[in-house]
């Protein structure tokens, strides 16, 4: 495999940052994953935390170096990571389960299989124009599909935060998955959370995405949503992942896993620690237990990964 790719996520106005964003890949299979977590006092941001690291540390198990069925294991990530955010707050004797958008994006074989709950999205471009994109599990996004509002006026209406499938919570998460897309060179695909998407159009997307330096263009996307977002400005976080043909001549920045040994693996996880916003006021003590108990709640779940 070969491809450049570009993670960050900020706070934006927010003293807080529930997002949470990671990316693994073995020689021959990459996982992208972006969580925004819903809930007061650090729960949003543990439900986020449980969430991608369950499907980071699920993959790392798995692919051997590939995955053996790409849509089950999807599947079952989600799942699980439901299963332990609510486990999560079962134990904390929270009234109410910490809620988490998801999307995952697992590429093997030139080919992009990804699920997703929530408004985060999914966007994958391709010559200059998004050839997909997850659709939102917003009670907006229903109301635009039935006529009863048009995109003008969904981009202030104060709905638009809404979602009706995600993982933790009381209900159990509508996923939705996507069919095999097969990839080819130069295609780009972006995942963000609403922070991100809710400031920009997609010609935003599209015109400073498509053709350009993922490493160039990324912050400066985030740049722009943020000055749109103003003094309220949500958390905005953004994985973007450019496709390389595996016989082109790679650049400085592009990966190639062809060196790669066949059981070894590169990851980058933020974790949950004191360089985060959230973490300002918390004591040592504070962080390493909230860091125990997200540990706990996926070990829990750890022996139902895909392939066990």
């Amino acid at each position: 495999m070969k491809f450049t790719i570009y993670q960050e996520s900020r706070p934006g106005a927010r003293p807080n940052n529930q997002d949470r964003v990671a990316y693994s890949y073995t020689r021959e299979a990459l996982l992208l994953v972006v969580a925004d977590g819903m809930g007061g006092h650090l729960h949003g941001e543990i439900a986020a935390q449980i969430a991608v690291q369950y499907i980071i540390e699920s993959f790392q198990r798995a692919a051997k170096p590939q995955i053996a069925d790409e849509l089950m294991f999807l599947s079952r990530c989600l799942g699980n990571a439901h299963a332990a955010i609510q486990d999560y707050a079962f134990d904390k004797s929270l009234p109410e389960a910490p809620r988490t958008t998801i999307v995952a994006c697992l590429i093997q074989n030139s080919v992009a299989y990804w699920a997703h709950a929530g408004d985060s999205r999914l966007y994958l471009i391709r010559r200059g124009r998004i050839a997909q994109q997850t659709k939102d599990h917003s009670r907006l996004q229903m109301m635009l599909d039935q006529g009863l509002i048009d995109e003008e006026a969904a981009a202030r209406h104060p709905a638009r935060n809404r979602i009706f499938s995600c993982l933790g919570g009381t209900h159990s998460p509508q996923i939705e998955f996507s069919s095999p897309v097969p990839l080819f060179a130069n295609d780009l695909i972006a995942i963000c959370s609403d922070g991100v998407w809710g400031n920009l159009t997609n010609e935003d997307f599209t015109e400073r995405l498509g053709e350009a330096n993922v490493l160039d263009a990324s912050p400066r996307l985030l740049d722009l949503a943020e000055a749109h977002g103003g003094l309220t400005c949500d958390n905005l976080s953004m994985l973007a992942m450019r496709w390389h043909d595996d016989y082109a001549e790679g650049q400085a920045s592009t990966i190639s896993t062809d060196t790669m040994p066949m059981d070894g693996i590169t990851t980058k996880m933020e974790g949950f620690n004191r360089t985060r916003p959230e973490a300002a006021n918390l004591s040592d003590s504070d962080i390493e237990k909230a860091i125990n108990e997200i540990n706990l709640a996926i070990q829990k779940y750890s022996k139902f990964d895909p392939g066990k």
